[in-house]
């Protein structure tokens, strides 16, 4: 009987929708004939910065960046495209990453005036 339960939970939480933040790129990337003018970036699991040094990723390194990128953005972004974007476009990608790995209490301390 638990065994059903512990797949009903489990099933429950895949199936939320993680939240997201939308950027809006200043030089749109182009596949084929379609031009990505926007990307969503998904909140990161775990299991999405496998093999990344969290602190790489806090610190926006490129190589952390290239690797975590095409894991959470829709559409899906290739490490190759990662790795032509305009900087620009990186840093407001690095920055959302950022934002969804501090602690809301830190976000909320950070809130309230000295």
């Amino acid at each position: 009987m638990s065994e059903n339960k512990t797949t009903t939970t489990a099933t429950a939480i895949n199936n939320t929708e993680r939240p997201s933040t939308s950027i809006t790129l200043e030089e749109p990337i182009v596949r084929g004939a379609t031009t990505i003018e926007a990307l969503q970036l998904l909140r990161p699991r775990t299991a999405d910065l496998r093999g990344l040094m969290l602190a790489d990723v806090l610190n926006m390194k490129v190589d952390a960046m290239a690797a975590l990128l095409p894991r959470i953005t829709t559409p899906t972004l290739a490490v190759h495209e990662v790795n032509a974007m305009a900087p620009t476009d990186l840093v407001q990608c690095a920055l959302g990453v950022a934002a969804f790995l501090v602690p809301k209490s830190a976000k909320q301390e950070e809130e309230q005036p000295a």
